[in-house]
This record gives C-alpha cells, structure tokens and sequence, in this order.
C-alpha cells in the first residue's frame, strides 16, 4: 500500500473514532469500553498473526518498541476514554491536534531531528494560544470539562512521547507486529486497571455503544493502527503526527452533527489557533525560505 492511501485511511479513522470513543463510555462505561475494545483488537490481531503465518519478534529492539507504543495504546487511550465522558468528541480531536507540536519537542531531544526555527517556535506559541482559548471555554462546556481537557492533554503527552521512541528505537517491524505486540502489553494493563478501579461489567450495553466498542476493536485499532505505524516507519516523527492536522475539523464537525455536541465559538477559534499553528510549525520556514526567491523572480530586470 502506497504512503498517502495509509496516510488518508487513519486520518478517515481518526476522524470517526472521537465519537464512538465518546458512545462506547457513555454506554458501556469507560473502563469497559476500553477494555472491550482492547481485548477485541488483541484477540484479532493474535488470530491474523496465527492465521498468516507471520513471526512476533520479540528480541530486545522489539521488545522496547512494543513497551513505547503502549504509551500510546494504554497510556492515550486511558485518558482519552476518560476525558470523553465529559468533554465533546470534537474537541478531544482538537486536542490530539497539538500531538505534532509536542512530538516535534520530543523528537528534537530523542531524535536529534531538525531545530527550533522562529516559524516552529511561532507555531508552537499559536497551538499553545490556541489550546488556552479552548481551556477558557470549558465552564461552558460542562462542570467537569476542564479536567476532561487537562486529561486528555496529559493523553497527548503519552502518546507522543510513545510516537517518538517507536521511532528512537526503529526496530523495523512489521506493522502488524507492532500492533499486535503493544496490544499484547496494553490490554493486560487495562484489564488489571479495571480489576482495581471498577470490576463491575454492565449487565446491558446499548446497541450504539456495543457497535463503537466493535469499530473500534476492528477499525480503530487492528486497522488503524497497523496503518498509522506502516506510515510512521516511513516518514519522520513529526510529518506522521500531522495525521492530526486534518482530523479535528473533521471529528468537530461529525460530532455536532450527528451527535449533537455543543460547540461554541471559542472551541472553534481555539481549534483555528491550534490548526494554524500546525500548519505554521510544518511548512512555515519552507515558506520563509522560497519567500526571497520568489520575490526576486518578481523583479523587472
């Protein structure tokens, strides 16, 4: 499969999986929710590698990278699930869409990639003004919406911080290797998280939540996991969190309309903020650079 087909798959995924988070916690419960989800995805992602024929490594480089990406598989997700049952789906996408800017921090420690030039450094400012003006709304969005945000930040951190030693470590596994080696460390930690914090599973879930809990074990998880590490091995770090750039207009947008969230206008100025600081931070001194260029091929000889 080519990079951009991969590339638009998981930003149509990402797009959908706010919301059927967000039905599957409201339903389910989030600890349930996830667990179910997680359990799902491992006993299918183990069922493909048996069924494929395919080898799980599990040498040291493996190993590592298998424990990094269940920051982002455990780790996000508890946070995300979490946050979901008090803030809307859109928002938690708008959020997620800061992970370039936090990767690209990460990536210039670990990784040694690119520095902070005044267009990323600028970037960054208008994502960070952009998130203040978000977190200035939520008293409107609900009693408990703040700490929703300040959660699903701190899922943001995790997950970046996963994205970037995946990339550190560059194991060179297969995609569905990866998968199915952090779903084989995250799921236990769900399960021991729920054994300790709930341990009651419902008596009914609602077809809604049962149908999110099922897209996201298959969709949101084999699918779109095994496609977003595909285009991480072939792409830097921070290119492949701009995954994020283009699904929070998206996941906003779906969850008004179909779920009937509430968004004001200052989740819609904080998400502009956030985006333009994205776009900024990714091509601002490629632009900065062509600037003079173009100018002079302007000029009368």
């Amino acid at each position: 499969m080519s990079v951009p087909v991969a590339f638009l798959a998981v930003v149509l995924i990402w797009s959908t999986t706010p919301l059927a988070v967000k039905w599957s916690s409201e339903g389910a419960g989030f600890l349930p929710g996830a667990l179910g989800r997680m359990g799902l995805a491992t006993l299918l992602c183990v069922a493909l590698v048996i069924g494929l024929r395919l080898r799980l490594p599990w040498h040291r480089e493996a190993r590592y990278t298998y424990a990094a990406s269940s920051l982002g598989v455990y780790g996000a997700l508890l946070c995300v699930y979490w946050g979901a049952l008090y803030i809307p789906s859109g928002l938690i996408a708008v959020l997620f869409g800061l992970t370039p800017l936090v990767t690209g921090l990460f990536a210039r420690v670990v990784l040694k990639e690119r520095g902070l030039t005044p267009a990323k450094l600028t970037g960054t400012l208008l994502g960070l003004a952009g998130l203040a003006v978000i977190f200035g709304s939520g008293a409107a969005l609900g009693p408990h919406a703040r700490e929703g945000i300040e959660v699903v930040l701190l899922g943001v951190v995790l997950n970046a911080a996963g994205l970037v030693l995946v990339k550190r470590f560059n194991a060179s596994l297969p995609s569905l290797a990866t998968t199915t080696g952090a779903l084989l460390v995250s799921t236990p930690l769900f399960l021991l998280t729920w054994l300790a914090f709930d341990g009651h599973w419902p008596a009914a879930v609602p077809t809604p939540a049962l149908a999110a809990i099922v897209y996201l074990g298959v969709v949101g998880s084999v699918v779109g996991f095994s496609l977003y590490f595909y285009v991480l091995r072939r792409v830097e770090a921070s290119a492949a969190a701009l995954v994020t750039l283009i699904t929070p207009v998206l996941a906003l947008l779906l969850g008004a309309v179909v779920n009937h969230e509430p968004v004001n206008a200052r989740v819609w100025t904080g998400a502009l903020l956030v985006l333009a600081g994205l776009v900024l931070h990714q091509w601002g001194q490629a632009v900065l650079r062509r600037w003079p260029l173009a100018v002079k091929a302007r000029e009368p000889e």
